[in-house]
């Protein structure tokens, strides 16, 4: 019997939509190579690696690109509830408690879907003009502000037109000292308060087509900007995804839907 492993599209209702993560359900702690060799085979933006803690209730959880382990993942941690609940690992209405690299984090099924309590990574500075300046040569548009956290660079374009139509120049964006690059807009149409794409070549995913750890940048900043505790996003990538966002004090409400579309093994 080999290692089960399931992919999910995230951040959707609808197969081929949304973010795929792959899964690995886990009973004891994998070689760290072996991981990212599995990441690299899946090559999809995040395969996640989950394994029952022995010393207390919960799981530990750790997220690779095809490259790199990272510190934060949004998709893959709805995608690992998903499965937790669809083999029975957990029953529906227990909790999942994720022991990561960017502490607890914890996943409820909610009406709407999935809500995973995430921290807020808000807005730590305005970059400096000749980044600026840089950002709007990679992504040919003018940029109505250029900000950070601690993971990611963020910028404001004039609208949902200009984010849908961007063609970045990977290469550079791949060079400059962020994770990645999350390009916004307000919303054009209803039902929506704003949009995003987000970009991380530097880790070698070239665009994310949902990222739920960006929400936990754009939700704050959208939030202050437009003077709201609740919002709902839309990352408008080829595939598309929807992200329900609640923001309070130090953490983020990241609310979102997943769907079952591959179960195999690795032999």
């Amino acid at each position: 019997m080999g290692q089960r492993i399931t992919v999910v599209d995230a951040f959707t209702h609808e197969r081929f939509r949304g973010n795929p993560a792959a899964v690995c359900v886990l009973r004891e702690p994998a070689d760290d190579g072996w991981m990212q060799s599995v990441a690299a085979e899946m090559n999809l933006s995040e395969t996640a690696f989950v394994v029952p803690l022995v010393t207390e209730n919960g799981f530990r959880l750790r997220w690779f690109t095809p490259e790199v382990e990272v510190d934060l993942c949004g998709h893959a941690t709805l995608a690992t509830a998903h499965v937790l609940w669809e083999l029975g690992e957990l029953a529906r209405d227990q909790r999942a408690a994720f022991q990561t690299r960017s502490g607890l984090l914890t996943a409820t099924s909610v009406p709407g879907g999935i809500a995973l309590d995430f921290p807020a990574e808000p807005l730590r500075e305005a970059l400096e003009p000749e980044v600026k300046a840089e950002l709007e040569s990679i992504v040919g548009a003018r940029i109505l502000f250029a900000g950070r956290n601690r993971m990611d660079a963020l910028v404001e374009l004039a609208s949902e037109r200009v984010v849908r139509g961007l063609d970045p120049d990977f290469a550079r964006l791949a060079r400059l000292p962020f994770r990645g690059l999350i390009a916004t807009a307000v919303a054009e149409g209803p039902g929506f308060d704003f949009v995003s794409r987000f970009f991380a070549p530097a880790v070698g995913v070239d665009e994310d087509p949902v990222c739920g750890s960006a929400h936990c940048f754009l939700g704050p900043y959208w939030g202050e900007k437009l003077g709201l505790t609740a919002l709902k996003a839309a990352q408008v990538s080829a595939r598309g995804g929807v992200i329900g966002i609640e923001r309070g004090g130090p953490r983020v409400t990241l609310i979102g839907q997943a769907i079952t579309t591959l179960r195999g093994e690795l032999v």
